[in-house]
């Protein structure tokens, strides 16, 4: 294998990545010629604030620049009816679409059903089986948020570094090596970008020193690791109208960030402002409710197995509650890992 041309660190700004910095500054994981952090525009404060001490503190003095990159504003650009559209993962619900289009409230008539005996189209009349017969379908958006406000400028910010920006060919062989913060409790999303010019790397896969005493680090492991360092303050990554916030995290923004609680509120309620063709409604709590008015108390059973264990595995359980997860650029724990655009 050819040796990579420059080595980049993808900066979430979240526990991992953080982590990973703080090794890198060790010694223990070999040091990047840049990080790169994409920026929504919409981030909580305190990353931005987490941001600029690593770049203060770590950066810095290892002579690692930090570059910023960014697709706009995700939710400016969200609540724009002249923008492009923009797909997030928010929770719809409204008529549904297999069986109100057909005039026939809660039943469908021959609907299409995959040929499997050879002799001709299969069809299926009955209760609809999208909304279960009662004429209201429950869904989401597509997530393409990550794709459209991370990994799109993110490998603008790749070609810049590598000296070949769009739309100059990178040459076949010329490559950034990404160091990727995934931990161990999610290896599944340790995958390649899928682009000749940027193969990806996760040490946080390899490093010895868990707390089971296996190989790899867990979050629980990072949070330690933070901990000690000086560094437990560090936030998760993720924008603040992000529908995949567990109810804990909620309940925290409310209590402790009013502002943002206040704007996460405000845009929630805008995104039912805005009139859709297919009459769909959509929330940022999977309730589907306004977002003042949600269920945001109601405490999981993960969190209180979390309130009966160490402060670490306390946090990093929580975390897990209700498949919520920061939004690492190449590693959104929010739904399947999403696949870079060609």
């Amino acid at each position: 294998m050819t040796t990579p041309t420059l080595r980049i660190l993808s900066l979430g700004a979240g526990v991992q990545s953080t982590t990973l910095f703080l090794l890198i500054q060790e010694g223990r994981i070999p040091k990047p010629d840049v990080a790169i952090f994409a920026d929504t525009g919409w981030e909580p404060a305190d990353v931005y604030a987490h941001l600029d001490r690593i770049e203060r503190e770590i950066a810095q003095p290892m002579g690692i620049p930090i570059l910023r990159v960014t697709s706009g504003n995700i939710r400016d650009d969200a609540l724009d009816p002249d923008h492009r559209f923009v797909s997030m993962p928010t929770f719809t619900i409204g008529p549904c679409q297999t069986c109100i289009p057909r005039g026939h409230l809660g039943i469908v008539y021959d609907l299409p059903l995959p040929d499997d005996d050879g002799d001709g189209p299969a069809t299926y009349t009955g209760t609809c089986l999208k909304c279960r017969g009662t004429g209201i379908q429950h869904g989401m958006g597509r997530r393409q948020c990550t794709k459209e406000y991370k990994l799109v400028c993110i490998k603008k910010g790749v070609r810049q570094v590598l000296g070949y920006p769009h739309p100059v060919q990178v040459p076949r062989g010329v490559y950034a090596e990404q160091l990727v913060g995934i931990s161990r409790d999610e290896f599944e999303r340790a995958k390649d970008t899928g682009l000749q010019y940027l193969r990806s790397t996760f040490p946080l896969l390899y490093l010895d020193g868990a707390a089971d005493g296996r190989e790899g680090w867990t979050r629980a492991d990072c949070r330690r690791y933070l901990t000690a360092r000086g560094w437990g303050s560090t936030p998760r990554s993720a924008c603040i109208g992000c529908p995949f916030r567990s109810n804990r995290e909620w309940r925290q923004m409310r209590d402790t960030r009013p502002t943002e609680w206040a704007d996460a509120v405000d845009f929630d309620r805008r995104l039912r402002a805005m009139p859709r063709a297919d009459g769909l409604q959509e929330f940022l709590h999977a309730s589907r409710v306004p977002l003042d008015q949600a269920p945001i108390d109601r405490v999981s059973h993960i969190e209180w197995k979390g309130r009966q264990t160490t402060v670490f595995d306390q946090i990093a359980d929580a975390e897990a509650e209700e498949t919520t997860g920061g939004c690492g650029p190449w590693s959104c724990r929010s739904g399947e890992p999403v696949a870079p655009a060609a």
